[in-house]
């Protein structure tokens, strides 16, 4: 099915890349707000603020060295619930604000998009969420329930778009056949046998990838200290006298995953090698 393009409308309210703004997409009733935490109090003059919409809280996690925190509520009127959470949740320094253009959206569409949107993020397991309790879904009619679904879309494609990744699955979905075509492999010392492939963002480590048990001498401390993150943050397990990522887990770079799965200083380009011993570096100069 081929994907079209997008016209995303950016307006910077303060003139700042920083600072508040508005984002829209052509032929769509929706319209996102971005708002630092301390232009909040600022925000009394944006009137769509006084709507009934969804609003995404974004900051560092205290949970995670590895991953990100979110908070997802719904509200009458998103201004006033902003602000109290100005008092009550600090972590976050960002928020993101959904509401509708035609003021179309009624208490229970935005219970119906803040439990997907919620059931997404789980799913995706990027972000760590600060809810307490699981969103419960509004009970909405067929046609609304289509309409909600397309108005979910087009958040995740704004949020992708704005830089955060709360809810875009680490990898595509694939036939039997692409697996095979962009999946690599480390078979080497000390019990490593990883599978892995390149993505937009980076290099996704699979999960079940087993790493390396030991170290070498001269292993970067930095390296060190990233690999025993992930042992903490049980992204990597113990199983059966091996260590094994639990789930997915996104690189920076082919190198970066080497290094962590082999327990040394490794040049992903050249140690990632398809099914046939092709080397990823040989594989990216083809393409």
């Amino acid at each position: 099915m081929r994907n079209f393009g997008k016209t995303i409308k950016i307006f910077l309210i303060d003139g700042e890349p920083n600072g508040r703004m508005t984002c829209e997409l052509s032929n769509w009733t929706g319209k996102a707000l971005k708002i630092p935490r301390n232009k909040i109090k600022d925000s009394y003059d944006r009137p769509e603020l006084e709507n009934t919409g969804i609003y995404i809280l974004l900051g560092k996690s205290h949970k995670s060295e590895n991953k990100e925190l979110a908070y997802i509520g719904e509200a009458e009127g998103i201004y006033k619930r902003l602000n109290q959470h100005l008092s009550a949740k600090d972590f976050w320094n960002e928020a993101l604000v959904f509401v509708s253009k035609d003021e179309n959206l009624n208490k229970a569409h935005i219970k119906y998009l803040e439990s997907r949107l919620h059931e997404i993020a789980i799913k995706v397991n990027r972000y760590d969420l600060e809810n307490g309790n699981i969103p419960p879904r509004s009970t909405i009619s067929e046609s609304d329930q289509a309409e909600m679904e397309t108005f979910l879309d087009n958040i995740k494609l704004l949020v992708n778009a704005l830089g955060f990744k709360i809810f875009e699955e680490l990898r595509k979905d694939q036939t039997l056949e692409e697996q095979i075509k962009n999946t690599f492999y480390i078979n080497s010392a000390r019990g490593a046998d990883a599978k892995g492939q390149m993505t937009n963002e980076g290099f996704v480590v699979l999960q079940n990838s087993e790493i390396a048990t030991s170290l070498t001498s001269s292993f970067p401390k930095n390296w060190i200290n990233k690999r025993q993150s992930l042992i903490d943050d049980n992204i990597i397990t113990p199983l059966n006298n091996k260590l094994v990522f639990k789930e997915d887990y996104l690189f920076s770079s082919p190198s970066a995953a080497a290094a962590v799965v082999m327990g040394r200083s490794a040049n992903g380009l050249t140690e990632w090698k398809l099914n046939d011993g092709q080397i990823l570096k040989e594989v990216e100069s083809e393409n």
